[in-house]
């Protein structure tokens, strides 16, 4: 609804901001008009007062002539510049408000997604520790129960981190660390972590060893945590995830595989941006609050990598880590 209500405004706003620059692109034309008739009027009098017969005849109509030109270059000119100073304004004004539009959509939706992230979690804990309170349970029904509230509670943690880590990296009030970082170890013990917290899903990893980078350790674990959560939330949970480290001419590289639905060559640089959610808002059925990706980059950026997005074949997405 939020969305729906943004993008409604801003079709409001542009309907009366492109009559309004009509308005003024026509007043403006009709400005110089009337600068020209009048100057025409005024040549035409002094014309029809000069004597035939006088000497200066001649010299006079030339003069005359000559200053209506000369009024008409100026009008030209002053007209020019103005128009090109309300055009550029009109750019300006109009982009700076679509821009704070689209954020404000965004800050909206990233509410509301936060609300529901926040909440989920909550209620599926608390449900699992009073079942598990409240009613006599065996061993294997408890584990089951436990394990889903801890899962709960893992998820609540990563995205509580994002948001803290964000806005710190937002302020610039974030210290990393700077020591070596073996990748195989980081991509292990991620792809191990979500192993567990997914059994049901196949994530499989491929890593040559000893590949070291200058970082930050857990930072860089977040980062890899956020692609695998995002490949695992957009692929369907029969398809595979791959994870692969490699040395590939002096350049080490991480990509995260998936068999989704893939990001459209459109929203490939869009997907980064801090809120952006792919796809269209009203209709968009995976969890997220628009933080991953964003936090990702910055982390990768802050290292000094590179990260980016191209199509898996036959269908889905490759996120790319460089080094």
């Amino acid at each position: 609804m939020a969305y729906t209500n943004k993008v409604y405004s801003f079709r409001n706003f542009s309907f009366w901001f492109w009559i309004l620059l009509i308005y003024v692109v026509a007043a403006l034309v009709w400005w110089f008009i009337s600068l020209e008739r009048q100057s025409a009027d005024m040549t035409a009098l002094k014309l029809a007062q000069l004597k035939l017969d006088d000497p200066q005849y001649d010299l006079l109509r030339d003069e005359t002539l000559l200053f209506q030109k000369r009024q008409s270059a100026k009008y030209i000119g002053e007209g020019i510049t103005f128009l090109a100073l309300i055009l550029a304004g009109a750019v300006f004004v109009y982009r700076s408000i679509r821009k704070q539009i689209e954020v404000s959509a965004l800050q909206q939706n990233f509410m509301m997604a936060i609300t529901h992230e926040l909440k989920t979690p909550i209620a599926t804990t608390r449900l699992s520790i009073e079942t598990v309170l409240r009613r006599k349970l065996d061993e294997v029904q408890q584990q089951k129960l436990l394990l889903s509230a801890l899962s709960e509670t893992n998820r609540l943690n990563i995205l509580t981190n994002n948001i803290l880590l964000a806005s710190q990296m937002e302020e610039k009030n974030f210290q990393r660390e700077h020591e070596e970082v073996n990748l195989a170890d980081v991509v292990e013990t991620v792809v191990s972590d979500y192993k567990n917290r997914y059994p049901n899903r196949r994530i499989e990893a491929s890593a040559d060893k000893d590949l070291y980078i200058e970082g930050d350790e857990l930072l860089i674990q977040i980062a890899l945590s956020n692609l695998i959560d995002n490949a695992l939330k957009y692929a369907p949970k029969e398809s595979p995830v791959y994870i692969d480290l490699m040395d590939d001419n002096d350049t080490t590289q991480i990509k995260v595989s998936d068999e989704g639905m893939g990001v459209p060559d459109e929203e490939k640089q869009k997907i980064f941006e801090k809120f952006y959610r792919s796809g269209n808002e009203n209709t968009r059925k995976a969890k997220g609050t628009g933080l991953g990706l964003y936090l990702t980059r910055k982390i990768i950026t802050d290292h000094n990598g590179d990260i980016f997005v191209m199509n898996n074949t036959p269908r889905g997405s490759i996120f790319v880590i460089q080094f």
